[in-house]
């Protein structure tokens, strides 16, 4: 017989060390890491004396410090800022993995602080306006803006990028 044996359903010291395990290997918001622990307990089924309670699990672990939106939020939008993204695209992905406003101050900060030099490594890493070998076509232009618009910049900023000449870099505003 090859076929694989069920695996037992979960209890309060299985659920306990999956989550330690997942917050051990992986970065993580609170309501990620209860996705996890839901979609477990609903692939494994719940053996535990009392009801299955990952959301109380999840609270105890952020009390303890091993999951920490607010860390999460900064280290998340640096990443994205990092990678040239602006602040409407971080500001989607810190939604969809469940960061709170209130969680969020220090990130928006950060990524308000870095949105040009974002807007530069974004125009780099796709070779845009003057990282571009030549001018482009309007329908080029076009794809260019959409791209940044995409990329959660703003439509002014995008325009800057993409309307400088190749070897150029657009005059930072300061005001």
């Amino acid at each position: 017989m090859t076929g694989k044996r069920p695996r037992p359903p979960l209890d309060d010291d299985a659920l306990r060390d999956m989550a330690l395990r997942y917050v051990g290997r992986f970065a993580t918001s609170r309501a990620k890491l209860l996705d996890y622990l839901r979609r477990k307990v609903g692939e494994r089924g719940w053996g535990g004396e009392d009801p299955a309670n990952p959301q109380a699990l999840v609270e105890r672990l952020a009390e303890l410090g091993y999951v920490d939106d607010g860390s999460y939020a900064v280290m998340k939008s640096a990443a994205l800022v990092r990678r040239g993204y602006g602040a409407r695209r971080v500001d989607e992905s810190l939604r969809a993995a469940g960061i709170a406003e209130a969680d969020r101050t220090e990130a928006d900060a950060q990524t308000a602080a870095q949105g040009w030099a974002s807007a530069e490594r974004f125009a780099r890493r796709k070779r845009i306006g003057p990282f571009a070998a030549e001018r482009p076509d309007p329908k080029l232009r076009e794809k260019w803006i959409a791209a940044f618009l995409r990329a959660g910049h703003g439509h002014a900023l995008a325009r800057r990028w993409v309307d400088a000449p190749p070897g150029e870099p657009p005059e930072r505003d300061e005001g």
